[in-house]
Formats: structure tokens, sequence, C-alpha cells
């Protein structure tokens, strides 16, 4: 019955757009390997005609990095395929209003091969199959990210005039939980809580972290594609709301070696399918926590140095991978522990989840929500129990060997992985370890001011 009642949802949705005499134009986007958000404007009639047959979306987007430079070591798309369109279908189930850009209807699409199924290196896609399959074994993952992420005094101009040096943050000092500091932003602060909701991305709490000009937002949680949706549209929804402040948001993972680094963490449970019960509680249990959720913490520390570029995917991103700065730097898990990687967060048979600490804001949600859902349920599958004890002190001190330090070693990792083409699909592996390597290549020609300090008059 749930389901009839979705398809009669997604017809009445789009039925009503395709009569609306106000509506001329409609947004529509997906996200790239990176979780760039990308998409365009179609006409109304373009736009009733992608509902039913898709529409044509370039598969470049597939084949370059963050900075459009096209991969050469990829196989899906390149010079050698000349870059044809891929089929892109609109998700009813997405539709919401942009509330800062006239209330034009937006939807997010999906992507399919040319043997009309699902795109197997599509990150939406990819968290789709995931989800398939714990609700083969009656479990519904609901998850909720929280991003950390500073803002400037800087627009795209100012910032290209600076060679991208030395921006200006919103506030001064290390300020964490002020309310000073948020009342001399009030109407950004306002605009992303009302504006935000409106658009269909809930934050269920916002403040400024320790950092000049660094907010925190936790996003109300849901099912887990809905949280990977709300967690994307949340980092551009953020960018285009600030530009109207002339503050730019910057979700990269630690922008300067003094401060702390921005997380992406990510909050999530196991219910039964009619969602009633969380089966990681178990009130007889230690810590209340049950047999599931310990083989589900179990596959994830297992994994962890495998998958860890779905975390960590930038070369930026180990950098936040240091002791000392609130980022997790070994496979370690505890009770309300912020030093470890997986926290255990116990309370009530409502409230009793796990936070996933590695992840930085620099994140696609899709593969990271994926990956953390993929090892977990290969954890339930293997039947893993918890090896060791929880850490009780700082998770820095653990006897345990630390997570690869860069994002070369963690690609080579994940390449040798014999469980990573199990759960995402050898297909996905391969195109996302090229593109992993092609950005660590690009990191290995350049040349960093580091380097201009350290040696351009000394040596």
């Amino acid at each position: 019955m749930a389901g009839k009642q979705q398809k009669l949802h997604q017809s009445s949705v789009l039925e009503e757009l395709g009569r609306s005499t106000d509506v001329t134009k409609v947004k529509v986007a997906i996200t790239d390997l990176d979780g760039v958000l990308r998409g365009k404007y179609l006409h109304r009639d373009k736009f009733v005609s992608a509902t039913k047959s898709g529409f044509g979306f370039c598969n470049v987007i597939f084949g370059w990095d963050s900075a459009d430079v096209c991969y050469d070591n990829a196989s899906y798309t390149g010079w050698h395929t000349g870059y044809p369109d891929a089929l892109a279908r609109i998700d009813p189930n997405t539709f919401r209003r942009v509330p800062w850009d006239g209330n034009i209807p937006f939807f997010l699409a999906d992507f399919e091969g040319v043997d009309g199924k699902p795109l197997a290196i599509c990150p939406r896609q990819l968290l789709k199959r995931v989800i398939a399959r714990s609700e083969k074994l009656g479990m519904k993952p609901l998850f909720g990210m929280e991003f950390e992420w500073f803002n400037f005094r800087e627009t795209p101009d100012s910032l290209a005039k600076k060679g991208h040096t030395e921006p200006q943050p919103i506030t001064p000092g290390m300020f964490g939980y002020s309310i000073i500091r948020a009342s001399q932003n009030a109407p950004f602060f306002n605009a992303l809580l009302d504006e935000m909701l409106a658009f269909g991305v809930p934050i269920e709490g916002l403040h400024t972290e320790t950092g000049p000009g660094v907010l925190e937002a936790a996003i109300l949680y849901g099912d887990a594609l809905e949280a990977a949706d709300r967690a994307v549209l949340f980092k551009t929804g953020a960018k285009e709301i600030g530009a109207r402040f002339g503050i730019m948001p910057s979700f990269m993972a630690k922008w300067n070696a003094r401060l702390p680094g921005c997380s992406g963490h990510s909050h999530q449970s196991l219910w039964t399918d009619d969602g009633k019960t969380n089966l990681f509680y178990d009130a007889k249990a230690e810590h209340g926590m049950s047999k599931v959720f310990q083989s589900y913490i179990a596959g994830q520390l297992a994994l962890l140095p495998e998958i860890l570029p779905f975390f960590a995917p930038t070369v930026n991103s180990y950098k936040r991978l240091v002791d000392g700065f609130w980022a997790p730097t070994k496979p370690t898990w505890g009770i309300d522990n912020r030093t470890v990687a997986l926290r255990v967060i116990p309370g009530s048979a409502k409230s009793t989840r796990l936070e996933t600490r590695v992840p930085g804001s620099d994140v696609n949600p899709y593969l990271a929500i994926a990956a953390c859902l993929a090892a977990g349920l290969w954890g339930i599958e293997q039947k893993l129990k918890l090896k060791d004890a929880p850490v009780v002190s700082s998770g820095y001190l653990a006897d345990v060997e630390r997570l690869p330090r860069s994002l070369d070693e963690a690609t080579d990792k994940l390449a040798a992985s014999k469980i990573a083409p199990q759960i995402f699909g050898r297909e996905f592996v391969e195109h996302f370890v090229a593109s992993r390597r092609w950005e660590w290549r690009q990191f290995q020609d350049a040349v960093t001011d580091f380097e201009l300090k350290r040696y351009f008059e000394i040596i």
C-alpha cells in the first residue's frame, strides 16, 4: 500500500507542475564523484518530457575532477569515448522549492547506463544499492549528518585576487558555542535556519564552533537516502545563502594548519522495516548495545583502513586527521568518547545510535553514508564480534595501527581490498580508485607555499 501511495504522490507532483501556469522553468541537479552539485535549468516543456523519458546529461561529470579537469586514467568515459550524454532520471520524491531562487521547483536525478540499469558509478545509485541490501535483511537505516565549516568575508573574485590566501573570517578568535558571535551575524544565521527549513533541509541545531568564523549544523535525521540528499543540498544551499550576505562558506577539511579541521560526522541507527524498533538497542545488554549493534561497529572497525577514501576523499582530508585536533586517527570505538573513530551514544530505545567521526566536511555524503552502512551491514552478515573493549581515555593513545596518513596510501589500501568490490561493486571501486589516484597526481605536480617558504631563499 505504501508503494502505491508513493507512486500516486509522485504522479500528482509531476502532473501539478506540468499544468501549473506559473511554472516556466525547473532546476534539476546531480552530484559528481566529489559531491559537487551539478545541474541545469529546464524549460517547463522540457521538464515534462524529461519526467517521462529522462534527459541527457554529459557524462563528463563522472570523468573530471572538482576543477573540471578531465581524468586520463578512467575507462567509463574520456577522450576515447567522446564524452556522450548519459541518461538522467528525475526522482519525483526529491521535489522541493528553492526559497532563495524565486521558489523555483527543484529535483535531484539519478543516472542509468545504456542497458537501462542504474549506472554503477553514480554515487546516489550506489547508496540506493547499499540501502537495498539493508532492506533484504529487514533493516531500515536512519542517518543524520552534521557539518562544521568556516565562513569568510569574501567573494569568488576577492579570493581569487588574493591568490586564495589569507581569507578573512567573518569573526575573529576561538569562541565555540558563542551567543555573541551568532548574534553578530544574525541575518545569516536566521536565513540558514529558516530558508533551509523551507527547502526541506531542516536543521536541528546551529552554533559557533572553536575557530574564527566556524559554524556547526546538525541536520535532522531521516531515511538514509533522504539524509544524504539533505546533506548534499545543505552544503550548496549554505554557499548560495551566504553569497547574499557577502559570506563565502568553505567545507574544506582543513584550511589552516593551526586551527581544527571541519568534520562531517555521520549519526546512524538500524530499525525494523516498520520503523518501530531500534535494532541497536538492548535494555539488558551492557551499555544497551545489542548484538546487531556490536557487529555493525565491528564491521566498520575492520574495514575503516580499506574504505577511508570514502570518508577522506581529498589530499587535504588527511591534514585534518592529526592527533589532538578533535579528529580520529585510529580505528577505535568508545562510549561517548570524542577522541575515537566510532562513538557509541547510549540512550533510550529511541536515541541509541552510532556516530562515525572519521568523515570530514569535504565528503560526498552519498559515499560517506554508503560506506558507513555497507561496512556495518558486512559486519552483521559476517556475525563479527567486538574484539577490543571500548577506549575509555584518549583514542590517540590506543595501541592499534594508525589509519593511512595520505590519500595515496589510503587509495592503495582501497585498491587492494577484497571486501570493497563485494559491498560497493567492482565497477564503482575501480572508477573511484582511478579518480583518487588522479587527485593525488595533481597534488604531486603542484608547487606549494610550504615548498616556497622552505626552499626558495635558503637552498
